[in-house]
C-alpha cells in the first residue's frame, strides 16, 4: 500500500534536511547580539531598543531598491570589527541554521568591510573560520566560507580578496564571490581577480541578474567564469542565455523574499522561481540575509509551497538541488545527499529514490 504523503506544514518543513548556499554573514546577525556587542565595544547604534532596531534593520516590501537595501549593512558591519565579534556572529548564524535542520551552510562575507578598527584581513578571515570550526565541532552541520569582493570597489581590492581566498583554500574557504550593486559596476572589471581564482581551482559564484539585466549574468558566466549565479532573477529576459544556463546545469541561488524587497522583481507574483523550476533549471532556495530580509530558510520554503504551489515531490528536488550544488568535495556531497534522502524517506517525503 502506498504511503500517504504528509501535509507540508511549517513544522514539517522546518524538520527537513536543508542546505543553504547564499547567506551573508553581515545580513544575518541577531538583533540582541548587535546591541550587546555595541555596548561592550562602545559603538553607537540608531537605537538600543530591540524592537525599534529590528524595524530599522529588517527592511519591508516598501524598500525602494537594492542600493537602499544595502544601506542597512552600515549598522551591522559596525559591530563586526573585532575578532571576538566575528567569531561570535559566525557561530550564532550556524546555531540559527541548525535550529531548522540546515545540514550544510555556506557563509559569505567581504573581509574588507571588517577592517575599520584596525583588524588585518588575515585576522578577519581567521576569526570567521574559528567561529565555523567551533560550530562544526559542537553541532551537526558542515560549513563552507565564501570570500566576497565588491563590484563598486577598486578592482585591485578584488585581487587582494582573491589572494586571501587562495591562501585560505583547504582551510575552510570554499569559494569566491562578486557582490554589491550591479548597475554601472560590470563584472568584467574584476576579471584579473577571477583569473587568479580560476587558476587555483577555486569555486566561483557571482551576484548577477538581481539589480541589472541578463547582460550581468552573461558577464558573470563568460568573463569571470561563474560556477553558480547568485539570484539570476532576470535571466528569463534572454531565452538563449537561459537555455545555456539550463544546458550547463549552472545552479541559481534564489532568494525569494530578498528579490521582492530589492525590486529584482516587482512583486511576489512575478518571481520566476516557478517557471525556472518547471523549465528544468537547477534552482536552489536561500535566505540571502536572515535579519535584513526578516526570514529563515523554512520561511523561504513555505513561500515556495504556499505562493508557487510546490508539492512534496518538487520540494524533494529543491532540497537536493541545494546539496548537489554545494561547494564541497565530491565525497562530502554524496554523504550529504544520501543522509538527506534517508531523512526525507523517514519523514515521508522521498517518493522515489531517483536523485543522484
Amino acid at each position: 500500500m502506498k504511503k500517504a504523503v504528509p501535509e507540508l506544514t511549517y513544522d514539517l518543513v522546518k524538520k527537513l534536511p536543508k542546505a543553504e548556499l547564499h547567506c551573508h554573514l553581515d545580513g544575518s546577525l541577531r538583533v540582541g547580539t548587535i546591541i550587546d556587542i555595541a555596548a561592550k565595544e562602545g559603538i553607537e547604534l540608531p537605537s538600543t531598543d530591540p524592537e525599534k532596531l529590528n524595524s530599522i534593520l529588517a527592511v519591508g516590501s516598501d524598500c525602494q531598491d537594492l542600493e537602499t537595501y544595502l544601506k542597512t549593512f552600515d549598522i551591522t558591519c559596525s559591530v563586526m570589527q573585532s575578532a571576538e565579534a566575528l567569531q561570535r556572529v559566525t557561530y550564532e548564524l550556524a546555531e540559527d541554521c541548525v535550529a531548522e535542520n540546515v545540514r550544510y551552510l555556506e557563509i559569505r562575507f567581504a573581509p574588507v568591510l571588517h577592517t575599520d578598527r584596525g583588524m588585518k584581513l588575515v585576522e578577519v578571515i581567521s576569526a570567521v573560520l574559528k567561529g565555523k570550526e567551533l560550530a562544526e565541532r559542537k553541532m551537526n552541520i558542515k560549513i563552507g566560507i565564501i570570500i566576497c569582493s565588491l563590484r563598486h570597489n577598486n578592482p585591485e581590492e578584488s585581487i587582494i580578496a582573491a589572494e586571501l581566498a587562495v591562501a585560505f583554500k583547504n582551510k575552510g574557504v570554499v569559494g569566491f564571490d562578486l557582490a554589491g550593486a550591479e548597475k554601472d559596476f560590470p563584472a568584467r572589471d574584476h576579471k584579473e581577480a577571477f583569473s587568479m581564482i580560476i587558476k587555483n581551482n577555486i569555486n566561483t559564484t557571482v551576484h548577477a541578474g538581481e539589480g541589472y539585466g541578463p547582460e550581468s549574468i552573461h558577464q558573470a558566466l563568460h568573463h569571470i567564469s561563474a560556477n553558480r549565479i547568485g539570484h539570476g532573477t532576470r535571466l528569463l529576459e534572454n531565452g538563449d542565455l537561459l537555455n545555456y544556463v539550463n544546458d550547463h546545469r549552472i545552479p541559481l541561488e534564489m532568494c525569494i523574499t530578498s528579490n521582492v524587497q530589492t525590486k529584482a522583481v516587482d512583486s511576489l507574483a512575478h518571481h520566476p522561481i516557478r517557471f525556472y523550476f518547471d523549465y528544468g533549471l537547477r534552482v536552489t532556495i536561500n535566505t540571502d540575509n536572515r535579519l535584513v530580509s526578516n526570514t529563515t530558510l523554512t520561511d523561504e520554503y513555505m513561500i515556495a509551497i504556499k505562493e508557487f504551489g510546490f508539492n512534496a515531490e518538487e520540494l524533494k528536488y529543491l532540497i537536493l538541488n541545494g546539496f548537489k550544488s554545494a561547494f564541497c568535495g565530491y565525497a562530502t556531497k554524496v554523504e550529504l545527499i544520501n543522509q538527506a534522502m534517508n531523512e526525507l524517506e523517514e519523514l515521508g517525503l522521498l517518493i522515489r529514490r531517483d536523485y543522484i
